[in-house]
């Protein structure tokens, strides 16, 4: 991998879009990032790792202050990588999440993280993937490297190398895990375990199951004492499981010679109960039979002494079927008879009704006397007429009914038509009233539409004066600043007068003593080095030594103290223009008067804001005034509609009660109302029509009573019954015949059947004398005992045979089973023990340390190549798999052979140089095998981020010829570090500085 390119905005330190072109620094090899502390060196290599990965180490479990903070809302947060590998040139852009500026309602609002990863193909970038998760899968195939394992072969930050070097085993393991990914032999180690738990588990359970049987077994055949099993099963607890299994096998073989003998035993106690139940249900049969014999004969006699009674029976049955058929006859002229005395009766009762009904002073339909009542045909006649007249009257009823709701009406139609007339004129007045309140309504709007047309304009105003108020003070601020710094100016002046005039002191003696100091370098003999001569008769006296030294001295003392007053007085120059700058931004207000200026722009910047919300309001209740207007205009007509309805439903309603009033008043004659003359026709006329009635039904019911007497004297001379009276006599309900019928044939049926029972019964010769059934049930029940209890013990004999049979066969199955497993599991157990580090493994090395170990061996060996030079050949790392203390895993430690005392000793006991020389050769020979792990990738860039300054003059030229080697190898290798040897023997630089106002800038 190689990067190509990186830029940095509102990233760590640097505001402003900082750019590295690092194909600039391929022809040299190697190239410094140097910089002041706290200028942002190592934030070049997070951006790397952020553009890259989306993570910066430095901020693991902490807060992650990526975006600067010398960033306003607006600016923008980014970071581009440019990079290229075997697969191609890409370009990685990616912005963390932040605050920013909302584009609507004013505030901040979160700006997403956002990444997107670019192709460089045929001369232009190609988008490959914008969402994180995609860039993240794509970048790990192109890649191949994960942050861990890129931070240990790419980019080897500040406090890396000795944290490597320096750790204990467990904590080396959890490195070489990430970078290595031996993740999945913990999980072959796991599984292992997890098989020897489960063998474990499945062997006890078996183990188990072979003594519950086997005791369970002995158990049974102690209860039951099969035989010297008793014995053989008191001395099995301490036997063999296969001395206790061949013990329970003979057992089980007298187990079934005894089940074998008991149902024999059943077989012969079967049999006798057989024919013991044979004879006892012969005796019973016979016995039942006598008893049948006697009862018969008993039931034979009892119905020949009722043979009189059933004779009397047929008579009196054969008399009630012929009186049955003069049943009608007589029961019709009974009935004829009592309805002509009832109808008589009720024609009477109609007749003195009708006289009391005529009787009263009232008018016929015709003017004539009404009928005498003797005659049915004009009393119909007299009726109907009246009926007819009535007719009339009945139309006249229901008015006079209706008179009191025609009353209601007519009032109801005047309430209704004064509430309308009232409503309609109160509408009207309320909408007269509408065009005073749009108008005022309509004043109240506009001023406030003025008011809140103003509101950008004073916002203007709000913002001219926060920016006054802020620098007015900002100018009483450096107002303050300025005195102090005048006051710098000159005491720095005063100083540097001084310091001129003691350099002009002392260069002027210095030129007095010129000669004296010539003098004294004159050797007798030689020749003087102003005149030439060899002779010095009267050499000066030195009597005001001044050296050089003291003149340069005073000279660079003089330049410092002028180059103090030019930076006081450029600083009191930036002063003096910030202040001219915030004075005139200020526009020469003090702070009580901008922060007056400032308060009332807010209050009528309020005012405004607050007249929009309230012209919107009063817009609303304007749109709502002329809605009303509306809807009164739409209330007005329709209450005019209803006035004009309920006008004329007042007019028609007074009309029908005129009318209903000159009806009844005809109808009602002499009477008081319609209601009563119509009842008193209604009384007269019923009156008649029920003595027509009752007289028209006298009539007939004497014929019928007639017809039905000569009909019954007729029948009865016919029959053999002399009167009524005889033939009633005879006579029988059904039921009683049915009776009659029914105790007569079974009369006649029980003597046919005890007769044919006796018959048969009696050839069969049984003996007067009852049969004694005690003997035969006696030896049925003895029998049937012997057979119950030779049924039992066969089945229990049976049932222990097969249960210690199947117990025997469980037993042994699983004991066959368990020999097996057991072998299996001693194998498992010994290779999950070896893998997890237990048992034999004396180094308590597990299979994942022991894959570790391996791969350490290889980085060990890769980075004393580089450590023997590095050291002059003292050194080299060793890989110990020496045990470690308290049982604790070993197999990963690593150790110093020290040439010099042929010893080895702990990492931990090199000094800081020495560390660093063992942790860099280390680290680079991690990143050798890592590569080599991740497929032979290629290492083009390099990152160095260490402290070189912990190195004598000497070991750092050891570790700059390593970087050399490294260039050498077709790197590009990035060294971070202030170190001034290194600035100067690397030319190729990359500095970063901090400007005057705060953030970093990078100048390559």
């Amino acid at each position: 991998m190689r990067l190509h390119r990186l830029e940095i905005e509102g990233f760590g330190p640097f505001l402003r879009r900082q750019t590295i072109d690092f194909d600039a620094f391929a022809d040299d090899g190697v190239f410094l990032i140097g910089g002041r502390t706290g200028a942002g060196k190592s934030s070049i290599l997070d951006a790397v790792c952020f553009g890259l990965y989306g993570n910066v180490p430095r901020y693991e479990g902490g807060e992650k202050r990526l975006r600067s903070d010398h960033c306003e809302p607006a600016d923008p947060t980014e970071v581009v990588v440019e990079f290229s590998t075997v697969a191609g040139r890409f370009r990685v852009t990616r912005s963390p999440e932040y605050q920013r500026p909302a584009k609507r309602g004013g505030g901040l609002t979160k700006q997403a993280s956002s990444v997107a990863l670019e192709e460089l193909v045929g001369g232009a970038w190609i988008g490959r993937a914008a969402r994180e998760v995609d860039v993240a899968h794509a970048l790990d195939e192109i890649l191949q490297l994960n942050l861990q394992q890129f931070l240990q072969v790419i980019l080897l930050a500040q406090g890396r190398f000795a944290r490597f070097l320096l750790a204990d085993s467990r904590e080396r393991q959890s490195l070489l895990r990430r970078l290595f990914g031996t993740g999945r032999f913990e999980d072959y180690q796991a599984r292992f375990d997890e098989r020897r738990r489960a063998s474990e588990q499945a062997l006890g359970a078996g183990r188990a199951a072979v003594l519950a049987r086997i005791e369970d077994a002995e158990q049974l055949v102690a209860d039951h004492e099969l035989g010297g099993a008793v014995a053989e099963g008191g001395e099995a607890q301490g036997a063999s499981v296969e001395g206790r299994l061949e013990a329970l096998r003979r057992a089980g073989a007298r187990a079934d010679y005894r089940a074998e003998q008991r149902r024999q035993e059943r077989d012969i106690a079967e049999t006798a109960h057989r024919a013991a139940t044979a004879a006892l249900t012969v005796a019973r049969e016979e016995r039942q039979a006598q008893i049948e014999r006697d009862r018969a004969r008993s039931a034979l006699a009892a119905l020949d002494a009722e043979a009189p009674r059933i004779d009397a029976d047929r008579r009196t049955l054969e008399q009630a079927r012929t009186a049955e058929a003069l049943r009608h006859v007589l029961d019709a002229a009974e009935r004829a008879a009592a309805r002509a005395e009832a109808s008589e009766a009720q024609a009477a009762d109609a007749a003195v009704a009708w006289k009391a009904a005529s009787a009263e002073d009232a008018e016929t339909p015709d003017g004539s006397e009404a009928p005498d009542g003797s005659e049915a045909p004009a009393l119909r006649d007299w009726a109907a007429a009246l009926t007819r007249a009535s007719g009339a009257w009945q139309q006249a009823a229901d008015a006079e009914a209706r008179l009191g709701a025609l009353q209601e009406a007519v009032i109801a139609a005047q309430g209704d038509a004064e509430a309308v007339a009232a409503a309609r004129a109160a509408r009207e007045d309320e909408r007269a009233a509408l065009p005073a309140a749009l108008e005022a309504l309509t004043a109240e709007r506009d001023d406030l539409r003025r008011s809140a047309d103003r509101l950008t304009e004073r916002d203007a105003a709000v913002v001219l004066a926060t920016a006054r108020l802020t620098a007015a003070r900002e100018a009483a601020a450096l107002t303050e600043e300025r005195t102090a710094v005048v006051q710098t100016v000159a005491d720095r002046e005063r100083d540097a007068a001084e310091a001129f005039a003691r350099a002009a002191d002392l260069r002027r003696r210095r030129e007095a003593g010129m000669a004296g100091e010539l003098a004294a370098a004159l050797v007798p003999g030689e020749a003087c080095s102003v005149c030439g001569s060899t002779e010095h008769p009267s050499p000066a006296a030195l009597a005001d030594p001044v050296s050089a030294d003291d003149v340069a001295e005073a000279t660079e003392a003089r330049e410092r103290a002028a180059e103090r007053v030019r930076a006081a007085t450029a600083d009191l120059a930036a002063r003096d223009a910030a202040l001219a700058a915030a004075t005139a931004r200020a526009d020469g207000r003090t702070v009580d008067e901008a922060q007056a200026e400032l308060t009332a722009a807010s209050e009528e910047r309020a005012a405004s804001a607050a007249a929009g919300a309230s012209a919107a309001d009063v817009e609303q209740r304007l749109a709502a005034l002329r809605a009303q207007d509306d809807v009164l205009e739409a209330e007005i007509g329709g209450l005019a509609a209803r006035q004009a309805e309920t006008r004329e439903r007042l007019a028609l309603a007074r009309q029908s009660l005129a009318a209903a009033e000159e009806t009844v008043a005809r109808a009602r004659g002499d009477f008081e109302t319609v209601a009563e003359r119509l009842e008193h026709a209604s009384v007269r006329i019923v009156a008649a029509l029920a003595l027509a009635t009752s007289l028209e039904e006298r009539d007939a019911r004497a014929e019928t009573s007639a017809a039905a007497r000569a009909e019954r004297d007729e029948a009865l001379a016919a029959s053999p019954f002399d009167d009524t009276s005889a033939a009633r006599a005879a006579l029988r309900s059904p039921a009683d015949q049915a009776a009659l019928e029914e105790r007569i044939a079974v009369h006649a049926a029980g003597r046919t059947k005890e007769r044919a029972i006796l018959l048969e019964l009696e050839l069969r010769t049984l003996p007067d004398e009852p049969i004694d059934l005690a003997p035969h049930e006696t030896a049925e029940a003895a029998a049937r005992t012997a057979w119950t209890g030779a049924v039992d013990a066969a089945g229990r004999a049976d049932a222990i045979a097969a249960q210690l049979g199947s117990l025997l066969a469980t037993a042994t199955a699983a004991h066959t089973r368990g020999a097996a497993a057991a072998e299996e599991h001693e194998i498992l157990q010994q290779l999950a023990d070896t893998l997890a580090g237990r048992g034999a493994n004396a180094y308590r090395m597990n299979l994942e340390t022991f894959v570790l170990a391996a791969e350490l061996e290889e980085i060990v060996a890769s980075a004393n190549l580089r450590l023997a030079d590095m050291s002059s050949g003292r050194y080299r790392l060793q890989h110990s798999d020496a045990r470690a203390a308290r049982g604790a895993a070993s197999g990963l430690g690593i150790v110093v052979f020290d040439a010099f005392t042929g010893q080895t000793r702990p990492a931990q006991s090199l000094s800081g140089g020495e560390t660093f020389l063992g942790s860099l050769a280390l680290a680079l020979g991690l990143a050798e095998v890592v590569t080599a792990r991740a497929g032979g990738i290629q290492l083009d860039t390099l990152f160095i981020d260490e402290g070189f300054g912990s190195l004598d003059g000497e070991t750092l030229d050891v570790a700059m010829r390593t970087l050399d080697e490294l260039r050498a190898g077709g790197r590009t290798v990035g060294v971070i570090s202030h170190v001034e040897a290194m600035q100067e023997q690397i030319p190729a630089q990359i500095t970063v500085r901090t400007t005057p106002d705060g953030p970093s800038v990078i100048d390559a």
